[in-house]
């Protein structure tokens, strides 16, 4: 199974079952998107696990109870790898989401790749 959309089904099945916690087998992609993640304000933390196999996300909630993240979408399968250049990077909802592409600066969101001017394969989209 792909590793990226293993790891953002466990988020979105957290979120859909009102978890707080969520564990994730630890890769460095999987922990730099959580980072991201993170540093973009969907979840509220991710910690490695002190035997460093996997990691925990804590999720952040609406105070009416619904999950931050309300739409994950992965965009770059290993069926079919979905590259793009920095004029062809995605506007998430009009830019209220955001997209995640791995570039050769690292796991960047949308915004960042554009300031950055780079483009790279585009991961996912989360809204």
């Amino acid at each position: 199974m792909d590793p990226i959309s293993d790891m953002l089904t466990r988020i979105r099945n957290a979120g859909l079952a009102r978890l707080r916690t969520v564990v994730i087998p630890q890769s460095k992609l999987r922990f730099a998107v959580a980072s991201l993640l993170v540093r973009e304000g969907y979840l509220a933390v991710a910690l490695p696990s002190p035997d460093e196999r996997t990691f925990t996300a804590t999720l952040k909630y609406n105070p009416d109870g619904t999950s931050f993240i309300q739409e994950l979408t992965r965009q770059s399968k290993p069926g079919r790898r979905l590259y793009v250049s920095v004029g062809a990077i995605p506007r998430v909802k009009n830019g209220i989401g955001i997209a995640i592409l791995s570039t050769p600066r690292g796991v960047l969101t949308d915004r960042e790749a554009r300031k950055a001017h780079v483009g790279g394969e585009l991961l996912c989209t989360i809204a």
